[in-house]
């Protein structure tokens, strides 16, 4: 059963990635005549029904927890947020590293995106990880090493976005942030192993390998949903961004191309 649901979950999570990629390609750069509405209320129907499977399997189908009792259940939303908040971030840090190396509105506008959205998740994960430290630990915040790098980790991310906010200049916000995006995905690796690395009140991270397997296939759905839901996020951001820069490189003072610093063609985002 745990082999099926393995292969499952990877093909679950190569279909979400390989459509967010054609959708990407196709239906988000600015004048794409691409019909995107039937992937997209497609895409949008099974979030929602895994959403609701995944809510039945958390909350009725599950186990109650051996210690925690029913209070546990919260993982359920918890973990997931946070898979996908770090899943984004991850993609955010390697999209400034190959900005600096090779200059790119594309590139940048997926670095805004995956910013934004990955720190929703996480702020969205941080929340319900204190309301359910209140029952567990007795209070809702505690300087553990896992809390306060993941708290660290997202302040740094409201900088970033702050700064993409604040810098009018194309060309020096695509730059400026992506060193202040990479400074902040330095953080993750902390974040992840903190719970190994240190004696932490956090438990060690939520996986199919280390929670009961009464509890995996429940786990696993709410994961499958919040996958989907994070790629129709950074689809739709990423649309947003890409049509901002169009506006923005058509400025006689902005940069007309793909490449800042180049003037030798009518501006576009490419």
């Amino acid at each position: 059963m745990n082999t099926v649901l393995q292969v499952v979950s990877a093909v679950a999570a190569l279909t979400s990635v390989g459509v967010g990629i054609h959708l990407g390609r196709k239906w988000a750069p600015p004048g794409a005549r691409y019909d995107a509405r039937p992937l997209l209320w497609g895409m949008t129907a099974v979030a929602v029904l895994l959403l609701g499977l995944g809510t039945y399997l958390g909350l009725v189908w599950a186990p109650p927890e051996r210690e925690m009792g029913e209070v546990y259940r919260i993982i359920y939303v918890h973990v997931p947020a946070m898979w996908m908040a770090m899943l984004a971030l991850t993609t955010n840090f390697v999209c400034c590293v190959a900005y600096l190396f090779k200059t790119s509105w594309k590139t940048d506008a997926l670095a805004e995106s995956t910013g934004e959205v990955g720190l929703l998740f996480g702020a969205y994960g941080l929340v319900l990880g204190s309301i359910w430290g209140k029952p567990t630990w007795g209070t809702y915040w505690d300087w553990d090493p896992r809390l306060t790098a993941m708290a660290i980790m997202l302040v740094t991310y409201v900088a970033y976005m702050a700064l993409r906010r604040f810098v009018e200049d194309p060309e020096k916000r695509a730059v400026w942030s992506s060193v202040v995006g990479i400074i902040s995905g330095v953080n993750m690796p902390i974040v992840w192993f903190s719970v190994k690395w240190w004696r932490s009140l956090h438990q060690v991270q939520s996986t199919p390998k280390t929670v009961d397997p009464d509890m995996t296939l429940a786990l696993r759905v709410n994961a499958w949903a919040a996958l989907i839901l994070l790629t129709l996020f950074l689809l739709h951001r990423y649309r947003i961004a890409l049509a901002t820069r169009e506006v923005e490189v058509a400025l006689p003072e902005a940069l007309p191309t793909d490449a800042p610093g180049s003037h030798s063609r009518p501006s576009e985002v490419a």
